[in-house]
């Protein structure tokens, strides 16, 4: 059952990024209407703007997210001698290598990784989840962030910020040019599609958003399961998720909204109780009902 829902989530993830660069087409051809007149233009524009943005930010990924939640790196292992050897063994046995290491000065117990690929990862652990946290909850922690570095799901939220990014940008583009769209135009344009890019270019941020939200929360299952593999202590990481869970937020100071989904656990506890659509992270218990089943 663990290994369908696995199975299943991985195929969601693939639909959800394909989804996620149809969308910033559909975004650019309500854009290239508004300004242009012209569908093609603006897809051309947009899939071009989205690819480019989206490469630099996979290449760049690790300096930029760590500068942006405020992280500091370790060299060596005497700045922080368990963190480090800890991240060293789960590295070793999820057969990827030694990733670099920061610390978040922070009070909430919380951890994350990024990175394009294996070969330049990077973890980052707040000072809260060094200080909360025993050895054995600590491993399940730092087990969960090498399976989405061996599962290169950090490369995988990148794109997704990246694209998120990138779709909002080209939808306040538009919106921005409102009064100016009517100047200089031939009348008989379509009213309709006028309206219609309008509308699209409206909701684009949010849409992207859910999307983007969906595949992060998607992975933390798998990401979980192979902490258990790594570990073969499902109680070190129920235990982690238990504390994480019933934690303070982080600072807002500290945590790039934009960023929140790579967390283990949702670093600014915005998750609504009436709905689960805009929540960064799946429900802990649901996740910790999952881990009790393994």
């Amino acid at each position: 059952m663990l290994f369908d829902q696995i199975a299943k989530n991985k195929r969601k993830t693939v639909v959800l990024l394909f989804g996620f660069f149809l969308f910033t087409a559909i975004v650019g051809a309500a854009l290239g209407y508004f300004l242009m007149n012209s569908f093609q233009a603006g897809i051309i524009i947009a899939v071009l703007a989205g690819g480019i943005y989206a490469f630099y930010m996979t290449t760049q990924s690790t300096d930029v997210v760590m500068s942006m939640n405020n992280a500091q790196e370790i060299t060596n292992a005497d700045q922080a001698p368990e963190l480090w050897h800890i991240v060293e063994d789960m590295a070793l046995v999820a057969k990827v290598p030694m990733p670099r290491v920061f610390i978040i000065n922070d009070a909430s117990p919380n951890a994350f990784a990024t990175g394009n690929k294996p070969e330049n990862a990077a973890v980052a652990a707040t000072v809260g989840i060094l200080q909360q946290l025993d050895r054995e909850e600590l491993e399940g922690v730092m087990a969960h962030e090498m399976t989405h570095v061996r599962n290169y799901d950090i490369r995988i939220q990148t794109i997704a910020v990246a694209l998120t990014s990138m779709i909002t940008m080209l939808a306040n583009f538009g919106t921005s040019f409102w009064g100016w769209r009517s100047r200089d135009r031939d009348q008989s344009s379509n009213v309709f599609g006028i309206i219609l890019s309008i509308v699209v270019m409206m909701l684009a941020p949010l849409a992207s958003t859910i999307i983007q939200l969906a595949i992060s929360r998607n992975r933390e299952f798998l990401a979980d399961a192979g902490a258990v593999e790594l570990t073969r202590n499902p109680q070190g990481l129920i235990d982690a998720l238990t504390k994480i869970s019933g934690s303070q937020p982080m600072s807002e100071e500290n945590v790039a909204p934009s960023s929140a989904g790579l967390y283990i656990g949702d670093p600014l506890k915005t998750q609504s109780r009436m709905s689960h659509l805009f929540d960064t992270h799946p429900p802990m218990e649901d996740r910790i009902a999952a881990l009790r089943k393994m």
